[in-house]
């Protein structure tokens, strides 16, 4: 009887690369779903299957309990953990799986899309265009701005690597600091968020999410930026207090908010950062490209494979 995998990531199934013939070729039965995946349909599904091949679909202690004792391992396309409840996995000595390093260049260049889309009124003006109205919106230059980093792993070193290249002013914060890379792109080493914010014209978030960094970017801390500033998030929605973000933009605290990420994918039509004149919305494609798609998908596949075999080298994530 095959070993039956459940692959639930669109960017896999929709990408084309050799992935595809690799857990072809292993004599797998594959169940394929279109995720993110709620719980109600994970529990759906749950117990007939030897391996996840999962994206960000919600696997609660309920999915894994259900599953077991079948499942005997998650492969993760990706390195978000945050919608798989690890202190379960663990305590069920559950192995999850996952992707580093494979992502990271392709998230801090459309992190720069991002951002420069927000600070020379891009959409605004490519719109207009469209509709036959000759507008011409005056920007910003990223020229000698101050950038502020959240979260220093491989993606923020890229941008970091990037905000370099504009000339920018870059600060910092993170509990990992990489001591000779500081050094050599003149980074200024922040304590705390608090004292980030309130030196810089930008923010660009970077880190996971847990119970502390949940809501990390809230009222208090859009406050201390200075007026007119720019967020960018291509991490996770749940960093941001959606509502405090939206206060901000009304209010002209804010002059942009531009994110890949949202609380809810895809978000219900009427999401009010949807349709807000300053905010950017992109459908969580930061690592969505015809390069990183094959990387990632290899990675997550070998990783799968590799382990059900019992051989060859595989990445597992350090609860």
């Amino acid at each position: 009887m095959p070993m039956r995998i459940l692959l639930t990531t669109t960017s896999y199934q929709d990408t084309p690369g050799p992935h595809h013939a690799l857990l072809e070729s292993q004599g797998f039965e594959i169940v394929r779903e279109r995720g993110p995946l709620s719980e109600s349909r994970m529990l759906e599904l749950a117990g007939t299957f030897d391996g996840f091949l999962c994206g960000d679909d919600a696997i609660s202690r309920a999915v894994m309990e259900k599953s077991l004792p079948r499942l005997q391992v998650i492969s993760k396309y990706g390195i978000g953990l945050d919608k798989i409840d690890q202190s379960a996995a663990q305590q069920l000595a559950l192995p999850i799986l996952f992707t580093p390093g494979v992502n990271h260049t392709t998230v801090a260049e459309h992190t720069f899309c991002l951002l420069l889309a927000s600070m020379r009124n891009l959409l605004a003006a490519t719109d207009a265009t469209r509709a036959g109205r000759w507008q011409r919106p005056t920007g910003h230059e990223l020229w000698q701005k101050k950038i502020g980093i959240i979260g220093l792993g491989r993606i923020g070193q890229e941008m970091i690597k990037r905000a370099r290249a504009f000339d920018m002013e870059v600060h910092a914060f993170g509990n990992y600091w990489p001591d000779d890379f500081a050094a050599h792109h003149l980074m200024t080493r922040h304590s705390s968020v608090d004292s980030l914010c309130a030196a810089v014209d930008i923010l660009s978030l970077h880190t996971k999410l847990d119970a502390t960094s949940r809501h990390l970017v809230n009222a208090h801390r859009l406050a201390l930026l200075p007026k007119g500033a720019v967020v960018v998030n291509t991490s996770r929605a749940e960093l941001v207090d959606t509502t405090a973000v939206l206060q901000a933009l009304d209010s002209g605290q804010l002059a942009g908010y531009a994110t890949d990420v949202m609380d809810e994918e895809p978000p219900p039509a009427d999401h009010p950062l949807l349709h807000h004149p300053k905010a950017i919305v992109t459908p969580h494609i930061g690592s969505r490209t015809h390069e990183s798609v094959p990387r990632q998908a290899m990675m997550a596949t070998q990783n799968l494979i590799h382990f059900l075999q019992g051989n060859g080298e595989f990445f597992q994530a350090k609860i």
